[in-house]
């Protein structure tokens, strides 16, 4: 996968998840929230997206993060005017009070936290299409959560949620993508990633 462009990549993922059906997606979410449930400590902070689209996940695996952690931080994702992404602000996660936002999310509605957010949380779960096992990770494109990982605390796990073939050998990277740490799929559970090879590359940047 490593010799083919970003794009097409992507192109690719996005059809395969589009292509799995209801009932497995469901299932993989189960399992992804039963593997969480053990890894998430009582009264921690986790940093978490809402899935949207064929993404893995659900809102019930949200609602579990909430019950264990007991607080969990949401992202809301602006831009310029121009359009160039902003790193990304958080708010606190309230079940039933998400609020449709742009490029299709669910996001809670104000009061929003700072950039800084991430300092203060555990564990942050990254909505991925990709992670190969050096952690470099595949997102849309769009850069949002390379801005936003500077800001993390440094000894927080960052774990690529992915389906199980979706964690690859090696994907295409850039110097400004941050590594991820883990990676946590349906079938495998949590899974520690190789991502020394890959750490000089967590400075910010603005293309995944």
């Amino acid at each position: 996968m490593a010799t083919a462009g970003k794009a097409a990549l992507r192109e690719q993922l996005l059809a395969a998840r589009r292509s799995v059906p209801d009932d497995v997606r469901a299932a993989e979410a189960r399992a992804l929230a039963e593997h969480l449930e053990s890894v998430v400590d009582e009264g921690s902070v986790v940093c978490a997206y809402v899935p949207v689209g064929a993404e893995p996940g659900s809102l019930g695996l949200l609602d579990l993060l909430l019950r264990r952690a007991g607080r969990l931080l949401l992202p809301i994702a602006r831009t310029e005017a121009d359009g160039t992404p902003l790193p990304l602000r958080w708010a606190e996660y309230r079940p039933g009070q998400l609020v449709a936002a742009r490029f299709g999310l669910l996001e809670p509605a104000e009061p929003w936290l700072s950039a800084s957010a991430p300092a203060d949380a555990n564990l942050v779960l990254v909505p991925a299409l990709a992670v190969d096992r050096h952690g470099v990770r595949l997102g849309r494109g769009r850069g949002f959560y390379d801005r936003s990982l500077v800001h993390r605390n440094p000894q927080a796990p960052l774990v690529a949620v992915v389906r199980d073939e979706e964690l690859v050998d090696e994907l295409p990277a850039d110097p400004h993508d941050v590594a991820m740490t883990h990676a946590l799929t349906p079938r495998h559970g949590l899974i520690a990633l190789d991502a020394t090879r890959e750490s000089s590359r967590g400075n910010g940047g603005s293309s995944t």
